[in-house]
C-alpha cells in the first residue's frame, strides 16, 4: 500500500458537503447502533451520545488520522444481557468500565512489547470459537423474542410474521442491496417491522406522547461488583483482537498504515477510552464499524474530519427525547428477527477465524481446547455458587486462554 491517498479524493471542502456526509454516515450506522441497547435495557439516545463522545475521544487520541465511527459494540450483546439479569445494570456498567481499561491495558502493553504476545495468548484457536460463543450463548433468547414468549401482547401467530418479515427483508438488503442500501440490512428490516407491527395495531404509542421533545439522556452511574467485572472482562479479549482486523480493513481502503501511525497501540487506546467513557455514563461498550468501513469505501470520503460531524450530529439527536421513546416502542418480535441473523453472523465470524487460520481441528490439542470452549460456554456449565459464580462466555474466554497455555503444542506446530 501507498500513502499517497488524500481526503481529497472525496469532495468534501465546503462545510455543506461535510455536514451532509457526517449525516450519511451516521445514517448508516444508526441501525446497528441503537440496536444493541434496545436489546440489552439500555437506553438508545444515551448509546447515541457515547457513540458521540467516544468517537471524538478516538480522535483525539489518534490525532484525526483515521476515518472511523465508534459505536455500540455487537461482541457485548449476549454478556450484557446474562449480566443485566445476574446483576442489573449498574452493576453490568461496572464491568464494562473493567472491560475498557484491559482495552487500554493491552494498548500498552503493545507500545511497550509489540504485538507478538497478543498472538501468542490469543491465538485463531482461542478466538475463534470465543467468537462463536459470543454469537450462540442467548441464540434462544433471539427464538423467544422472535415467537413471542418475550412479549404479554403479542401471540405466536403475529409475532412470528413480525420476526420473520423483519428477518426477510434484513437478509435480502444484505444478499441482494446495492451501494448504501447494502449497509443498511439492519436499518431497513428495523422499518418494515415497525410500519407491520403499526398495522396490525400492536405499538402503544403512550411513551412517545409522553415524552418531551428535548430531554436529557437517562444517564446511569456504574457500580462495581467483582463478579460482574470478572465475568465481563475477558469478554473484551474477541473485540480487541478484531480491532486489528478493522484497522488493516480502514487502512485497505485509504491506503494508509494504521497499524504504524498513529500506531496500534494508539487506535486501541482510543477504543478502550470511548468503552470506558460509554459505561461512565450508561452507554454500551464502542467499537469501529464496519457499515461505516463500508460507507467510506463507497463514498471515498477519506477525511477522518467527517467523523467528527457524524460524532456532533450524534450528540445532538441524542437530546431528542421523542426519539428515544419511539424507539423503545420497537416490539420485541421484530428484533428478535434481527437477532436470529445476528447472533448467527457472529458465530460464523468466529468460524471465518478458525478457517483462515488453517488450523487442524482434528489434532488432539486444538480438539480439546475448541471443544472445552464451545461446550462450556454454550451449555451452561459454571464454577462457583452464588455470588462465585464463572459462567458463559467469560468462561469460556479463560478456559481457553489456560488451555492454550499449558497444553503442548503439537509436533507441526513445534517447529513454527
Amino acid at each position: 500500500m501507498t500513502d499517497d491517498t488524500t481526503a481529497s479524493a472525496m469532495p468534501t471542502d465546503t462545510p455543506l458537503r461535510t455536514l451532509l456526509v457526517g449525516a450519511q454516515m451516521l445514517f448508516v450506522a444508526f441501525g446497528a447502533l441503537v440496536l444493541v441497547p434496545l436489546l440489552t435495557g439500555l437506553d438508545p439516545n444515551v448509546a447515541l451520545f457515547t457513540a458521540g463522545v467516544g468517537t471524538l475521544l478516538f480522535h483525539s487520541v489518534t490525532g484525526v488520522s483515521v476515518p472511523v465511527f465508534l459505536a455500540s459494540s455487537f461482541a457485548f450483546i449476549a454478556p450484557i444481557q446474562s449480566s443485566v439479569k445476574s446483576f442489573g445494570i449498574s452493576a453490568t456498567l461496572g464491568g464494562l468500565l473493567a472491560a475498557g481499561l484491559v482495552y487500554v491495558l493491552i494498548s500498552q502493553l503493545v507500545r511497550l512489547k509489540g504485538t507478538a504476545w497478543l498472538h501468542r495468548l490469543l491465538p485463531p484457536v482461542v478466538v475463534g470459537p470465543v467468537i462463536m460463543v459470543i454469537g450462540l450463548a442467548l441464540a434462544p433468547v433471539a427464538v423467544d423474542m422472535a415467537t413471542g414468549q418475550t412479549s404479554e401482547t403479542i401471540g405466536y401467530g403475529r409475532a412470528i410474521t413480525l420476526s420473520m418479515a423483519s428477518l426477510l427483508v434484513t437478509l435480502v438488503l444484505a444478499v441482494f442491496g446495492r451501494g448504501l442500501i447494502r449497509l443498511v440490512p439492519i436499518m431497513g428490516g428495523i422499518v418494515t417491522g415497525y410500519v407491520l407491527s403499526m398495522v396490525m395495531g400492536v405499538v402503544d404509542f403512550t411513551p412517545v406522547h409522553e415524552a418531551s421533545w428535548l430531554a436529557l439522556p437517562e444517564f446511569t452511574a456504574p457500580t462495581f461488583h467483582w463478579a460482574a467485572v470478572l465475568f465481563m472482562i475477558p469478554v473484551a479479549i474477541a473485540p480487541a483482537v478484531e480491532h486489528i482486523g478493522d484497522m488493516i480493513a480502514i487502512g485497505s481502503v485509504t491506503r494508509r498504515h494504521y497499524l504504524e501511525k498513529p500506531g496500534l497501540h494508539r487506535t486501541l487506546l482510543g477504543d478502550g477510552l470511548a468503552t470506558c467513557a460509554a459505561a461512565l455514563f450508561g452507554g454500551p461498550p464502542n467499537t469501529t464499524y464496519s457499515e461505516v468501513t463500508g460507507a467510506v469505501t463507497l463514498t471515498r470520503a477519506f477525511n477522518p474530519r467527517i467523523m467528527l460531524v457524524t460524532a456532533a450530529i450524534a450528540i445532538v439527536l441524542s437530546f431528542l427525547g421523542k426519539l428515544g421513546a419511539l424507539l423503545q416502542t420497537i416490539p420485541a418480535p421484530v428484533m428478535g428477527g434481527i437477532m436470529t441473523l445476528l447472533f448467527g453472523s457472529i458465530a460464523v465470524v468466529g468460524m471465518n477465524t478458525l478457517v483462515r487460520a488453517g488450523s487442524a481441528l482434528t489434532a488432539s490439542r486444538n480438539l480439546v481446547v475448541v471443544s472445552l470452549i464451545l461446550v462450556f460456554g454454550i451449555g451452561g456449565m459454571q464454577f462457583g455458587d452464588g455470588q462465585f459464580t464463572l459462567q458463559g462466555v467469560s468462561l469460556a474466554a479463560l478456559v481457553g486462554i489456560g488451555l492454550n497455555w499449558l497444553l503442548p503444542p503439537e509436533p507441526s506446530e513445534e517447529g513454527r
